[in-house]
């Protein structure tokens, strides 16, 4: 059979990210004139057409290595991965450890900018437990009770280091996201269902007695969750609930929807935002999508990461190899949960945790991260080799 692994591009993927990026510069082009003064002289629209630019330089030397050969380093970049968050929590080098909106999260370095690690570590933990899966599979090809209790221990002793560390910096949507690749890649990881149903019922009980706890003992622990490390994400779950009853920790939230329902039906038209939006070249850049363009333009958005989705999901089928299937299933989990809790917290549906909306926020270090994530992609695609009358499919 004649090899055509290096011309089987998914041509489909490449033209959604165009788009993509097409939406996320236009739009960050439209709101920079109602930005705060702090960010004069910013060019955030320039910023990220460079990190596209420098995301497609990172996809094409991704798609150049066969994604196999990722198996040989991925202890090596796990290492790396934990070892930066580890330096964030114990603030070393204190020179380059950049804190903002109280929580330190990145590392700063001078001509290049901030570099945040939990977004590259969302790649490196696809990888790493998509490694272990095979391995194990490979090791204990008959499955027993036993043998799942063990994987499902390591899948947990390699996603929970890098989880704490994100959750103490703390980044609560970083954690979640993490949360989100782990729990997808358990699902799919041949796991028996009585065990993944038995702790799934614990998980629920165990929730269910705190809640009622905080209904029948709400002053005590609404104080000690205060006092603690979980401050911020009490506040945040207030503000979620009652917005208006408590308004510094759901003002976003209501600006947020103000900007969304002006949009109405087809928008108010380019440029043209009445409602202030914090953090909305980032986080709430939706917000800026909904009010211009309204219910049409916002759905053709969602309607472009449905397709990407889509297409994910079918390149994880299509793939005759565990290890390619397994590592784009990732990344269906962690692209599935950014762009559901992004446009979520927008619109109250989810609290809000500081999550940017994929390949359209603003940002260096996840705009490069996604890029990645979709050279790899690609790479298991342009790999995965058809066979003349294979009944699998």
């Amino acid at each position: 059979m004649k090899n055509r692994s290096t011309l089987n591009i998914d041509y489909t993927l490449v033209f959604i990210i165009i788009l993509l990026g097409i939406v996320s510069v236009f739009t960050l082009h439209t709101i920079a004139p109602s930005l705060p003064a702090k960010y004069d002289g910013s060019n955030f629209v320039l910023k990220q057409a460079m990190w596209y630019i420098a995301g497609g330089f990172v996809i094409l030397v991704t798609m150049l290595i066969d994604y196999d050969r990722f198996r040989q380093i991925t202890w090596i970049v796990y290492g790396i991965g934990v070892l930066s968050l580890f330096m964030l929590f114990i603030g070393f080098p204190p020179a380059i450890v950049h804190e903002a909106n109280g929580a330190v999260s990145w590392f700063k370095f001078p001509m290049i900018g901030t570099i945040q690690p939990a977004e590259f570590m969302k790649v490196i933990l696809v990888m790493t437990i998509a490694h272990v899966l095979v391995s194990h599979h490979d090791k204990h090809p008959e499955k027993m009770l036993k043998t799942d209790f063990w994987l499902l221990i390591k899948i947990l002793v390699i996603a929970v280091p890098p989880m704490g560390l994100v959750a103490v910096q703390p980044d609560l949507g970083g954690f979640l996201v993490l949360a989100a690749i782990t729990g997808s890649m358990i699902l799919i990881s041949g796991i028996r269902w009585r065990i993944l149903f038995s702790i799934f019922f614990l998980a629920v009980l165990v929730g269910g007695s705190l809640f009622a706890a905080w209904y029948f003992f709400s002053g005590p622990i609404s104080e000690f969750l205060e006092e603690s490390l979980f401050g911020h994400v009490s506040s945040r779950f207030y503000g979620w609930l009652s917005p208006e009853q408590n308004y510094d920790a759901g003002y976003q939230l209501i600006l947020a929807m103000l900007a969304i329902g002006s949009g109405q039906l087809a928008g108010k038209g380019i440029g043209d935002m009445e409602v202030y939006v914090p953090e909305r070249h980032t986080d709430m850049i939706f917000t800026a999508v909904a009010e211009q363009f309204g219910f049409i333009g916002a759905s053709l958005v969602v309607t472009l990461f449905f397709l990407l989705i889509y297409r994910l999901i079918h390149i994880a089928l299509l793939s005759n190899d565990k290890y390619g299937s397994y590592l784009v299933t990732g990344l269906v989990g962690l692209f599935a949960y950014q762009i559901f809790q992004n446009i979520g917290m927008s619109i109250q549906l989810l609290p809000i945790t500081g999550l940017p909306l994929p390949f359209i926020s603003y940002g260096g270090s996840s705009t490069i991260t996604y890029l990645l994530a979709i050279g790899i992609a690609l790479n298991v695609h342009s790999r995965t080799k058809k066979y003349m009358f294979d009944e699998t499919r």
